[in-house]
């Protein structure tokens, strides 16, 4: 059987300019600068004038060649900068290939980014209709399928209104119920569901799960979330530097993944690339302390655990802000978080280096190995994301008796309890 999706040897260039002239540049070497400048002039006179940038190429995707047959479900995983997103801009014709040759067969809805494939001055329901011809349905098949997305989607009060006013996760959510809901062959989605509350992101998922489940529908599916992943896919490809690295079956695109994210952390968080954000604030570091303030890469099931973030400020600003350390499995399931505005304090930072201590009285997390992920948001603005910054194991450990050494496979977390038996309080026996 021909497949549906085909891709031949695919590669995708960019030009992106690098400053030459900096402030902390000397006079001469500002003078070489503008020497170098003026001979590119003379032997390429019709070149766009610029004293300030080199170009430079990259190469986000090289050699990528894969195959999908109809009914396929496949997960597609790597670090930051892998060059997941790109691929699949391709694969939606978003953006063409530098090189290489795609063929599809089928229709194709993809959900990439907030907003896309909206009109913002149209309403909710305008757009519903919109999207629907994008894809090529009869405006009596959206009518037929209109309810359904509507309550799918939860906006039915703002439906005549511009969704320019919706919130990011008002647009998820109907771009999600649209594309879901429409019946294309091929289903594209990036890890913009991630915008949704997690009621929602539950919701999606077992939507793609009932999609799947007639076997003649399509999923691409980028997501940091590895348990999402291997219950809903049945292949996985790895991304890594713009090359696969693997494909093949779902738990080893997985092990893949975690093998090649524990050698990438081991790069100092000052030197990580594959973080997203404006760069208002940067993590330049993350310390793990116990309670006599020592360094530490192992922490102890009920014992203080002290996590100290040093970073680096734009400017002076004292507000409220997202600033968050997320704990991760390796599934990259959230455990847990600490954040300054779930304790009500406004960030006060000054400009350049800043530091943020975390502590934790009495760690909660069962034993296992777990990621840290540091998170900074200003104003709905990503500022700074670094996932899998920090890794932390937990060991077994004393919690609600000073004797009791707990079972890892119990649970995720533990909390305070006490126990009685016939009415009475017991304490510990052991």
């Amino acid at each position: 059987m021909k497949p549906i999706i085909q891709v031949e040897n695919v590669g995708k260039r960019y030009m992106i300019g690098h400053n030459r002239i900096h402030s902390d540049q000397r006079f001469n070497e500002w003078l070489t600068e503008i020497g170098k400048s003026v001979m590119e002039r003379i032997a390429h006179p019709l070149m766009p004038y610029s004293t300030s940038q080199n170009l430079e190429e990259f190469w986000a995707l090289k050699n990528i060649n894969f195959e999908v047959a109809q009914g396929d479900r496949i997960g597609i995983i790597g670090h930051n900068g892998s060059g997941k997103s790109t691929l699949l801009k391709i694969l939606s014709r978003i953006t063409a290939p530098s090189r290489g040759k795609i063929s599809i067969s089928g229709r194709i809805a993809s959900l990439l980014e907030v907003g896309t494939g909206f009109h913002p001055e149209l309403t909710g329901r305008e757009n519903i209709f919109l999207n629907g011809a994008i894809l090529g349905i009869t405006r009596a098949e959206i009518k037929a399928r209109f309810d359904e997305i509507v309550d799918f989607a939860g906006v039915e009060r703002f439906l005549d209104t511009p969704v320019k006013r919706y919130s990011s996760g008002m647009y998820v959510r109907l771009a999600f119920a649209i594309a879901a809901h429409l019946e294309p062959e091929i289903l594209v989605i990036d890890e913009v569901l991630a915008v949704g509350d997690a009621e929602f992101q539950k919701k999606c998922l077992g939507k793609m799960q009932d999609i799947t489940s007639s076997g003649d529908r399509t999923i691409l599916f980028v997501s940091h979330n590895m348990n999402a992943v291997q219950n809903i896919c049945n292949k996985g490809i790895v991304l890594n530097h713009g090359q696969i690295i693997y494909m093949g079956e779902t738990s080893g695109a997985v092990d893949k993944y975690i093998d090649s994210r524990r050698k990438f952390m081991q790069k100092s968080i000052s030197e990580r690339k594959d973080r997203s954000g404006n760069g208002f604030i940067r993590f330049s570091d993350c310390i793990l302390r116990n309670e006599q303030g020592e360094r530490i890469v192992n922490a102890y099931l009920g014992k203080p655990l002290t996590i100290e973030l040093t970073f680096d400020c734009k400017e002076r600003y004292r507000g409220d802000m997202i600033f968050e350390v997320i704990f991760t499995n390796a599934e990259n399931i959230r455990i847990a978080s600490v954040n300054l505005r779930n304790l009500g304090i406004f960030a006060d930072f000054k400009p350049g280096s800043n530091t943020v201590q975390f502590h934790i009285p009495r760690l909660s997390i069962y034993p296992g190995v777990f990621n840290l992920t540091l998170f900074s948001v200003k104003n709905d603005t990503l500022c700074d994301e670094l996932r899998d910054a920090v890794e932390l194991q937990i060991l077994p450990g004393a919690y609600n008796h000073p004797q009791r050494i707990n079972d890892s496979n119990l649970s995720l977390t533990t909390f305070d309890y006490s126990a009685k038996i016939n009415g009475e309080k017991k304490e510990g026996d052991y």
